[in-house]
């Protein structure tokens, strides 16, 4: 810390950032406690600000949704999830407004808010498509994601308004390119990971290291992953069968396996380049993610757990962002270094 320990909008943007980790977490408790079509119709609930509660709010209610019967608990927990989304939505306009108007200041980002505020767009569209479409896998699978990913760029944003982070060392190109193989594959199983959520896969095998006693069950991965699943039934509780959710739930067991290798060796050469703490704080994050992960199958799901294995998912994207961002601000360091001497050995030709 030098001269100045923060950009403009850097409270903005870490609140923001701790707003979305709150989301992700309400997304993931709405669709846990089947609450996903708690309102059906969007952005209201039967037609209201809040779910109908008087006599006459739950006639009408009846009335223009006769198919769905007002739950209020589910209804509820849909609607706070959506409170908080909006007001996450009006922070990152925000932030695109006070990039816009500090353009050109020397270290101001302005396409990564930008980007932010179109995904934020796309997030609503995908939210009002989840309710209308009936939690179409495909649609609440890209939610999902859509929220994830909103997370990762508030906290890259975050870190780029950040002027506290100590320097580090120069690192090797391999290590670079590990770091960002690891950051794929981690978005990949987060993927994965929603298309379990949105088929209702997560209880398919619900013993281990084997599924249904054995190490190769029965698992049909046509239908697990076919993608262009019909729109118009109702999504509510999955309609696929056991032999498709077993595939899928296998495949997520398999990936976890993959990038735990991946990251494991991650650590290892971050350890190795002499950077103890990012290396601590990736297994430990590892741990963590694979604990919860293993205790979902044992104890059923339970709802404390599953949602606190979506932060798990959400704490391990983070920390490979912060590993990437790091290692990645070390080379263009290093890039700018050498531009410098060679644009005033030029300044001095010149002369």
């Amino acid at each position: 810390m030098t001269e100045r320990t923060t950009r403009p909008g850097y409270r903005l943007a870490l609140f923001a950032t701790l707003l979305a980790v709150l989301v992700v977490l309400l997304g993931a408790y709405t669709r846990l406690t089947h609450a996903g079509l708690g309102c059906p119709d969007w952005p209201g609930c039967y037609g209201f600000i809040g779910v109908p509660q008087s006599e006459a709010q739950l006639a009408h209610a009846e009335a223009r949704f006769p198919e769905a019967p007002v739950e209020a608990q589910k209804g509820w927990n849909e609607m706070v999830h959506r409170y908080f989304a909006g007001s996450l939505g009006l922070l990152i306009l925000g932030l695109a407004l006070q990039a816009l108007r500090r353009r050109g200041e020397p270290g101001q980002p302005l396409k990564l808010p930008v980007l932010l505020l179109g995904v934020v767009i796309a997030q609503a569209a995908f939210g009002m498509w989840t309710v209308t479409l009936k939690l179409w896998p495909q649609v609440v699978t890209a939610h999902l994601l859509g929220g994830f990913t909103t997370l990762a760029l508030l906290f890259l944003l975050t870190l780029r308004l950040s002027a506290a982070l100590p320097a580090l060392p120069r690192v090797a190109k391999s290590l670079r390119l590990l770091a960002g193989v690891a950051l794929a594959l981690v978005i990949g199983q987060i993927a994965l990971g929603g298309w379990v959520s949105s088929n209702y896969a997560a209880v398919a095998c619900i013993d281990l290291p084997t599924c249904h006693g054995q190490w190769l069950p029965a698992m049909d991965f046509a239908n697990g992953f076919h993608l262009t699943q019909h729109i118009g039934p109702n999504y509510l509780g999955g309609q696929l069968d056991s032999e498709a959710r077993t595939a899928i739930h296998m495949s997520h067991r398999l990936g976890a396996v993959l990038v735990s290798l991946v990251l494991l060796l991650l650590a290892w050469r971050l350890r190795a380049a002499g950077q103890g703490r990012l290396s601590g704080l990736l297994l430990l994050a590892l741990a963590v993610q694979v604990s919860l992960g293993i205790s979902n199958v044992l104890l059923h799901l339970p709802l404390a757990v599953a949602v606190a294995h979506n932060a798990g998912g959400a704490g391990l994207l983070l920390v490979l962002v912060l590993i990437n961002y790091r290692l990645r601000s070390v080379a263009l360091a290093a890039r700018q270094s050498s531009v410098i001497p060679a644009a005033a050995g030029l300044a001095q030709v010149s002369k």
